[in-house]
């Protein structure tokens, strides 16, 4: 790779010369629990990124989403994220049965501020806690667990850059293939596009 660029950035101390020290607000920010300020900011929140590394040392990134406060505050340390149906892939959970690190990302339509969290992660059933999660009466097969050890909240920039919620900025999106599309394409199933997106369509008419 080195011979593509003009320079790879390879120490610690290269990397820092290269760039500002970070304030003292950025460097003492980080808490180990989930205080007031961040329960209200989760109790807002519809939808989360969820890394995860394999066994092969593959990172993953799953998104999660359900009505706003779907992730449940157990405790200030612990965390529960319900499991909805998906495709059966696992890939989350397949990692975490390997490398149960994970890092959180939770974002809030029309707010530029997210809220980080990292932590150990860890596949439950729980009768109780499944009953309390259940959306329209039914209850998640699975939940991942979260035991935190870092939080903190991130400053919106990006989001400003990218004029995420902006829709006066969004892209033409007229030009992207669809889901169907593409999965005809890589997964090279011998279905067609028609009956791809009417299994895509009846997932999102049974998101439950």
């Amino acid at each position: 790779m080195s011979m593509r660029f003009d320079e790879v950035i390879a120490t610690q101390e290269r990397l820092r010369e290269l760039s500002d020290l970070p304030s003292f607000r950025a460097r003492n920010k980080v808490i180990d629990h989930v205080d007031e300020i961040c329960r209200r900011f989760i109790a807002a929140c519809p939808f989360v990124l969820v890394a995860s590394r394999g066994a092969d040392g593959h990172i993953d990134v799953s998104p999660k989403g359900d009505p706003a406060g779907f992730v449940a505050v157990l405790d200030d340390r612990t965390l529960a994220i319900p499991d909805r149906r998906g495709n059966n892939r696992l890939d989350t959970f397949e990692n975490l049965l390997v490398h149960p690190e994970i890092g959180l990302l939770f974002m809030i339509p029309g707010h530029g501020d997210t809220l980080r969290i990292s932590g150990t992660g860890t596949i439950v059933r729980d009768g109780a806690l499944q009953a309390r999660l259940a959306v329209e009466g039914k209850p998640p097969n699975l939940i991942l667990v979260i035991e935190i050890n870092e939080v903190f909240l991130h400053c919106p920039k990006c989001v400003v850059r990218s004029k995420l919620w902006s829709p006066e900025h969004w892209p033409n999106r007229s030009s992207l293939p669809s889901l169907a599309h593409a999965i005809v394409t890589h997964a090279r199933s011998g279905e067609t596009e028609a009956e791809v997106q009417a299994v895509i369509d009846h997932g999102i008419a049974n998101l439950y």
